[in-house]
């Protein structure tokens, strides 16, 4: 755990940069800090393992204050991933990734098995070990930087905004690689960004923090978008953040109907209905029956609410196609299903 306590950070010009901090970063989860520029989200971050010293309060971690910990000693237990990765140009990808356990003393042969398996863990293919960084795009250097963070198997790990600079797409992956990794490995992660969508995907909490480090509110992503604590964060949700509650309801309360499936070697189907998936024999969906139409399709009881509707969206007859995991179909969720659920979801 994390604990800020009171935690003021005063510059010499009487600048304050956090006033007055207080919050706790609990062990296992993610704790994302969000806000707008001079919020002092990067300054909360790098007093945790003392790039920047706290003017007043304390910071303590596992209930160790980290002023009385050896600033080498404390970031070498603590894992640091910042924008671009900051990888070094000149040494191979697996000595980037090994570079805490050679700090720590471990033998090269240990250290770079550990850094191999890193990478695969991380999703990159292991031929790239050998490859500079220069070699690689931008959204595998990122999956590097988090790959050596990891190297030492610290129980923290802070990240500086690092997926901002990259694409949306390489952006989204990276983001679900975070949540499956930390799915296994249980780390007490802070997470900087100033994406309140990300902050919302990512965060167990959340802590919203105004101009000049104050906090605004720390809460959990679904407490937050219910209930804003005041104009400020309404204010820095955004006017979608009914939409964005959707994400955290789950698709398995649609009711399903099976009866508006046929299988490609069957054109039955009931007559009084316009809209007909044709699933394969394998239980993949085709297509709708006798209308080249566009269709969506979400994963029933994985995915929430929110993709469920984006699915619809997507298709001209307003219906989503349930999958389950393997991607067969399931059912159709029908607008009078997705209605229904939303009325539900509305009355909380």
């Amino acid at each position: 755990m994390i604990t800020f306590d009171s935690v003021t950070k005063r510059y010499p010009d009487g600048f304050v940069a956090v006033d007055d901090l207080s919050l706790e970063a609990e062990t296992g989860q993610i704790t994302v800090l969000v806000g707008p520029s001079g919020c002092g989200k990067t300054t909360t971050l790098r007093m945790i393992n003392r790039m920047i010293d706290a003017t007043e309060g304390q910071i303590l971690l596992d209930g160790s204050d980290v002023r009385q910990i050896d600033p080498p000693t404390l970031r070498r237990g603590i894992g640091y991933v910042i924008q671009q990765a900051g990888l070094f140009p000149h040494r191979k990808i697996v000595d980037n990734v090994a570079t805490v356990p050679y700090l720590l003393g471990w033998e090269k042969k240990k250290a770079r098995d550990r850094a191999m398996e890193l990478l695969e863990r991380v999703g990159l293919d292991p031929k790239m070990a050998q490859r500079y960084p220069f070699q690689l795009s931008g959204g595998q250097q990122q999956r590097v930087g988090v790959a050596r963070a990891l190297a030492a198997d610290p129980p923290v790990l802070l990240m500086d905004e690092p997926f901002s600079a990259v694409d949306p797409i390489v952006r989204t992956s990276l983001q679900e690689e975070l949540l499956r990794l930390q799915a296994e490995l249980n780390k007490t992660i802070v997470f900087v960004t100033h994406d309140i969508d990300e902050a919302i995907k990512l965060g167990d909490k959340v802590a919203v923090l105004r101009v000049g480090g104050k906090l605004a509110q720390f809460a959990a992503p679904k407490t937050l978008l219910s209930e804003p604590a005041d104009d400020f964060v309404r204010e820095f949700l955004g006017r979608d953040r009914g939409i964005r509650r959707l994400s955290f309801v789950s698709s398995s309360y649609l009711k399903l109907r099976t009866d508006l499936t046929v299988t490609s070697s069957s054109a039955a189907g009931p007559s009084d209905d316009a809209w007909l998936m044709v699933v394969s024999e394998d239980g993949k969906p085709v297509g709708w029956l006798d209308r080249d139409e566009p269709f969506g399709t979400y994963v029933h009881g994985k995915d929430s609410l929110r993709a469920a509707l984006d699915a619809a969206l997507l298709s001209s007859s307003g219906q989503a196609v349930a999958l389950d995991e393997s991607g067969r179909v399931v059912g159709v969720a029908t607008r009078k299903a997705l209605d229904e659920a939303l009325s539900e979801a509305a009355d909380g």
